[in-house]
């Protein structure tokens, strides 16, 4: 045994194996850097090159780019609060926030040191635990899995605001925008109105960057300011970032913990990981006053666990074949191309190969997190750019992003759709974070139900796994009440004398309403198995979404459910009405569908910095020119492709 160590670290720093390992990080900070596309696709971009490699440098190139994505990704979600993957959704909250104060490189400085600390922590705990793990991953079955989907919901308390109600109807919200297309255990089609797309459902890149990117554009543009407005990022800020995380060296390792356990479970993946370790640094502080509003802890806590879930992954899929997320499920994969096969032999013959695997994932985020920090402050000067200059790049990348997707241009209209609920829920108190756990949960939380219910019945209450997380889940709602997140709460505080105008309220919520009802319908129009999950989530949250339509129709202001960010800012804060951003990228993706997404591009940037931004020819060129020019160069190299248009 002790041999084959001992090959192992020969292995891990021959030239060829770093020069490849650094390759693959290199790799992984492009693809991350660049919204949307993540570990799954950045892994299979790379799978066609990996034939004819030899194994070393396949496994070095492979391990090097799912290290790092995550960590690269942490850019896009603190300098422009678009999501750069599913695992740095969480990050966006405290992260962006920070980034409107003027403290980019200090958030960044903080997000990628903690990365580093959670995927040494995962690496630390695959290198001891890999060969006594199979047992504690053996013992979550679909019943246990299930209660762990309920456990993520049971963080909707603490990100719900002020009014619990709209949390709740957000979640609920979320879970039947999740469910829509075919049922996991019938196949049946729900809510599709008639529409192809939806048969497969709704894609979560979409949703996440709808959700949380769309509106924060959309305020920007109206506010035609910096991302960091009138402040200025100061110096020394990636140091401070480092410093706060010494400070809360034991929440890093907290949720490192939860990264690596909740990775370790086949099925979890890293789209809900950062929102249980974000619930669990709101429900253990003591000052809950600043999170969602520029929280450096908010930070630290899912940066940590989003690393560290990469090191947990690796053990089911590699004792057992199992992936343990998307990423991991390519990364299997690629193992297959270059002959190496997971499972048993992989703690015993080969291990080896298995703690190469662990060691060069140890490296990997050393680099990558190295690369990150010496990036981070010339990257987060991004923030003091006029937002005018700013907009269109922003718009062109969650839109390319978008498309990747399902390659429909029906991602883009979607974006659109969505991006609109997003402004809508933004502006009226809507907890956009319980939505996208119940959207991320969905699908998830019904495979799990259905296969407990048909493995043990309902006595799958009584198993000691079930009973230990109902606890858990029980002692985090209880928790989550006594402090929340709420962004929204300086501007609440301004417009408690104000008497608002319910109507934009009441319409929303009307319509959320008939959402549900729709629901209810057309799950009553399946077999059992079909709609029950749907039906149940809708009766569940429909005297809730028929209190807060009654709420508004009453016009009772003093309700904690009344908000409107509209009515609560300054006047003159916003210098576009709400609408026009959504006519600006409407008319962008009719274009594409005309002519194209590349010459819709053109058009667009040359009519927006023309009539928006007010620059010159020069300017507009040199910056119509490095758009365009910018697409073209990922489009080539990581061989993406583009909304054709009809007439060209």
């Amino acid at each position: 045994m002790f041999d084959l160590v001992l090959q192992a670290l020969q292995t891990l720093f021959t030239p060829e194996h770093f020069v490849y390992l650094l390759l693959g990080v290199l790799l992984g900070l492009v693809i991350g850097i660049f919204p949307g596309l993540g570990g799954i696709a950045g892994l299979s971009l790379l799978l066609p090159f990996l034939y004819g490699m030899d194994e070393v440098s396949a496994l070095a190139t492979l391990i090097g780019l799912v290290a790092v994505i995550p960590t690269s990704a942490t850019f896009t979600s603190v300098l422009m609060g678009i999501p750069g993957s599913s695992s740095s959704q969480a990050t966006v909250l405290d992260g962006f926030a920070l980034a409107k104060k003027g403290q980019a490189s200090r958030a960044l400085g903080a997000a990628f040191s903690s990365s580093l600390v959670g995927g040494l922590f995962g690496a630390i705990i695959l290198t001891f635990f890999v060969q006594i793990a199979r047992p504690f991953i053996l013992i979550f079955g679909s019943a246990e899995l299930f209660m762990l989907a309920i456990f993520g919901l049971s963080m909707v308390g603490s990100l719900s605001g002020k009014s619990l109600v709209k949390g709740v109807v957000a979640c609920g919200f979320g879970i039947l925008v999740g469910s829509i297309g075919s049922a996991p255990a019938t196949g049946e089609f729900r809510m599709i109105f008639g529409i192809d797309y939806l048969y497969d459902g709704l894609p979560l890149v979409v949703i996440a960057l709808s959700i949380f990117a769309f509106p924060e554009i959309s305020e920007l543009f109206r506010k035609e300011s910096a991302i960091a407005g009138e402040s200025k990022l100061g110096k020394g800020g990636m140091l401070t970032g480092v410093k706060d995380l010494i400070k809360n060296k034991w929440l890093a390792l907290r949720c490192s913990g939860i990264g690596t356990i909740v990775g370790a479970i086949p099925g979890m993946g890293g789209s809900v990981v950062d929102w249980i370790a974000y619930g669990h640094v709101v429900q253990t502080s003591k000052d809950k006053s600043q999170f969602g509003k520029g929280d450096i802890r908010g930070v630290i806590a899912p940066e940590s666990a989003n690393n560290a879930k990469e090191g947990g992954a690796l053990m089911p899929t590699l004792l057992f074949g199992i992936p343990g997320s998307g990423s991991m499920a390519v990364f299997l994969g690629g193992m297959v191309l270059i002959g190496i096969e997971a499972g048993p032999s992989m703690v015993t013959k080969d291990i080896d190969l298995t703690y190469t695997i662990i060691w060069s994932l140890a490296i990997a985020n050393v680099l990558g997190a190295g690369l990150s920090l010496f990036l981070a402050g010339p990257i987060s000067k991004l923030t003091q750019i006029k937002f005018s200059l700013l907009a269109p790049f922003m718009i062109m990348v969650i839109s390319f992003a978008a498309f990747q997707a399902t390659k429909d241009m029906m991602d883009l209209w979607m974006l659109l759709v969505f991006g609109l609920i997003g402004i809508f829920m933004k502006r009226f108190g809507w907890s956009r974070p319980a939505f996208l756990i119940g959207f991320v949960l969905a699908t998830q939380a019904e495979s799990y139900l259905n296969m407990s219910v048909q493995f043990y019945g309902w006595e799958m209450f009584l198993r000691p796994g079930v009973i230990i997380i109902i606890i858990l889940s029980l002692i985090s709602v209880y928790y989550s009440r006594k402090g929340t997140v709420d962004e929204n709460a300086e501007l609440m505080e301004k417009e408690r004398n104000q008497k608002l105008t319910l109507t934009p309220q009441l319409i929303f919520a009307a319509a959320v309403l008939l959402f549900i009802l729709i629901a209810i319908v057309d799950s009553n129009q399946q077999s059992f198995l079909g709609g029950v999950f749907t039906l149940t989530v809708a009766y569940a949250i429909l005297p809730f979404a028929l209190w807060l339509v009654w709420t508004f129709a009453r016009k009772k202001n003093s309700d904690p459910a009344v908000f409107d960010a509209e009515q609560a800012v300054e006047e003159g804060t916003f210098k576009a009405p709400w609408y026009e951003p959504i006519l600006w990228i409407g008319g962008l993706y009719i274009l594409s569908v005309l002519i194209g997404f590349i010459p819709a591009i053109m058009v667009f940037f040359i009519a927006f910095f023309t009539i928006k931004a007010n620059t010159s020819l020069v300017k507009t060129a040199v910056l119509t020119a490095a758009g365009v020019g910018l697409l073209f160069l990922f489009g080539y190299f990581l061989n993406l492709e583009f909304p054709q248009g009809l007439l060209l």
